[in-house]
């Protein structure tokens, strides 16, 4: 079976220049950004002793093998092979996970590490438009030291025009990342390959000889030195978690064909201007440029790096949306911003947490070589996640010998392992950031996890099964009266509480009843023919099974109108009316979670948006009856 992904070419089919743009303006954005951070930030750990020409050329050597080994071999030849029915990212990997495993426990534990991978990509997302705006502003400083003093004020108006335009959706957006991108790059490889030709010598970085020299010589300053070269493969999970959007193919290509070239071209042109002129150590990238084009440069990568923080941003909703779906977060506002796009999206809430967080980076940290430190543990601590997920997958679902699972991904692990313990090291110097940001998040996440749980078998204790109901249905006085009301209902093998009430207080029963569930599957996306199930229960009565996938949002109507129309059922969406519970939670005398577990589902639940908008029924056919519940 062949898995067709938007905007991909059929299989055999020459890849189209269009989608090649769109990949690089879609995917690359922050990988492609690293060159202005990442070398200078591990020159940093070695100029205090005395740069050598063995030095520059180890670390040369330890940023070429990173690409190489963590982005070209993991991502782009392994991990991408693991898609979940064509998506990728580390919630979809963890699905994937899932799905292969019975054992309980060992499921939960798969859980946790996806929450944990997904909080430190949110991490991640705060921290991507701090260093990379604020990295490309400084040049200012290059073309005339006097600017230092804007630098702040510049990158705070950027980053507030970035998100104060979020509303507005991406596609407009989007048709000029990509020529912008892809003029970015050869921007890079252009600049690098000048001064290679001028000093040749520095292309012996090729050898992993020069890396191992690096580790060997140094030992201990080494290990820190590669927490800054993680900031070279910054914007690897990308390729894999927008793999849905294009498919495998186009990214694969222009990884291989074009980004690396020009990347690698890019960072020993940087190498080789360091070695015939150290002072250039002060900023190596811009440096590289002549100097009639550095303030041109500083505009083309300023566009660079918020092209690369519109695809975090843009990231970062998705990963919410899908965090609801399966049940960690409470239900956030998701406004569509394309009529043809079900991928563009915005949310309100998201968008002004990495706000608020971005301008407390940047005011706190003020400088990238300060933000640098605070980058590189999120990133790796994603890869780690990433590592153990795609080895259940591999050996799990693709059926991989334990040794060959065991010899491939432990490898990584240990590669992975190292650049995380190296970036631990900078837990003092503002790594703490994204690891503090990340616990927060996973205690929220797996707060309301256990709070939904809890809640769900309170709600069995209290409730009646609907088997019951029937059977007593035909001798029961209940009075029918005319028109359809539709049950929302988490479980459809009980009475929706709501039913219960509005017998209680009205006394009476629609003539056609609809007991709707929504389930959310672990897989992206539904096919039509599996979107749900009917079931007649009674005379006027159904039973209907929504399903939806992680990456799709609710539009219940709609729905409900396309299942009457194809089970031949008596449906007006104007005339239905909706009827709702609306819980009022509260402490039991004895909670079955910590008080403070308790106190941040509850705050959780109180703020998330109600059923009706989610679900984007009309406000005007709802019925919501109240309930006490307490846990």
């Amino acid at each position: 079976m062949t898995t067709t992904h938007p905007g991909a070419s059929p299989a055999g089919a020459p890849l189209r220049i269009g989608v090649l743009l769109a990949v690089l303006g879609v995917v690359y954005g922050d990988i492609g950004t690293s060159p202005l951070y990442a070398f200078k930030a591990t020159l940093e750990h070695f100029k205090h002793d005395g740069l050598d020409t063995r030095d520059v050329l180890g670390i040369l050597s330890l940023i070429f093998w990173s690409l190489v080994l963590v982005v070209t071999v993991k991502y782009v030849l392994i991990v991408m092979r693991a898609d979940n029915r064509g998506e990728g990212g580390i919630l979809a990997l963890m699905a994937l996970a899932q799905r292969g495993v019975q054992d309980t426990r060992l499921r939960t534990v798969i859980m946790l590490v996806g929450i944990a991978g997904a909080c430190l990509f949110f991490g991640d997302g705060v921290i991507t438009p701090a260093i990379s705006v604020l990295s490309a502003v400084e040049g200012l400083q290059i073309v005339d030291p006097r600017l230092h003093k804007a630098v702040i004020p510049i990158s705070l108006v950027v980053i507030l025009g970035l998100f104060l335009i979020q509303w507005r959706g991406t596609g407009m957006m989007g048709r000029v990342f990509g020529p912008i991108t892809l003029v970015w790059f050869l921007v890079l490889g252009v600049l690098g390959i000048v001064e290679i030709f001028a000093n040749p010598a520095v292309l012996m970085a090729l050898s992993p000889t020069y890396a191992l020299y690096t580790i060997a010589h140094h030992q201990w300053l080494s290990l820190i030195a590669i927490g800054s070269v993680a900031l070279a493969v910054t914007g690897a999970e990308a390729l894999y978690a927008d793999m849905g959007h294009f498919g495998a193919k186009p990214i694969q290509k222009a990884w291989l064909y074009f980004v690396l070239p020009s990347l690698v071209l890019n960072y020993f042109g940087q190498g080789a201007l360091v070695l015939a002129h150290p002072e250039a150590i002060a900023n190596p990238f811009y440096l590289l440029a002549p100097e009639w084009f550095r303030l041109p440069l500083v505009f083309l990568a300023t566009a660079a790096t918020v092209i690369a923080s519109q695809a975090m941003i843009s990231g970062a909703y998705s990963v919410a949306r899908q965090c609801m779906q399966l049940g960690f977060i409470p239900r956030l506002t998701v406004r569509h911003t394309s009529s043809s796009e079900e991928g563009q999206i915005y949310l309100p809430q998201v968008n002004w947490a990495l706000l608020v967080g971005v301008v407390i980076l940047v005011l706190a940290f003020r400088t990238s070589d300060n933000l640098a430190a605070a980058y590189g543990i999120a990133v790796t601590g994603t890869f780690l996640c990433t590592s153990i997920l795609a080895a259940v997958v591999f050996r799990r679902h693709f059926g991989w010998r334990r040794s060959t699972v065991l010899m491939v991904f432990g490898f990584f692990f240990v590669v992975d392992a190292i650049y995380f313990g190296a970036n631990v090291l900078k837990v003092p110097q503002g790594g703490w950031v994204p690891l503090v940001l990340g616990l927060a998040l996973m205690a929220l996440m797996t707060s309301w996890k256990r709070g939904r749980d809890l809640l769900l078998d309170r709600w069995k204790q209290d409730s009646l099964p609907l088997s019951s109901f029937l059977a007593r249905l035909p001798q029961s006085r209940t009075v029918r009266v005319p028109g359809m009301a539709i049950f929302m209902t988490g479980n459809s093998d009980y009475v929706p509480g709501a039913l219960l009430h509005n017998l209680k207080h009205n006394k009476v029963l629609h003539e056609r009843v609809l007991f709707v569930t929504v389930a959310n599957e672990d897989m992206p996306t539904v096919p039509a023919a599996e979107r749900a199930s009917v079931t007649k229960l009674a005379e006027g009565i159904h039973r209907v099974i929504v399903r939806y996938g992680f990456m799709e949002s609710p539009h219940l109507p709609r729905d409900l109108a396309a299942i009457a129309a194809a089970e031949g059922l008596d449906f007006d969406p104007l005339q239905a009316s909706y009827f709702l519970g609306r819980e009022t939670l509260v402490a039991a005398a004895r909670p079955k979670m910590p008080i403070w577990r308790l106190w941040l589902f509850l705050v959780m639940a109180r703020n998330a948006i109600s059923a009706t908008e989610f679900f984007r029924i009309p406000t005007d056919r709802v019925v919501e009856l109240g309930v006490r519940v307490a846990i």
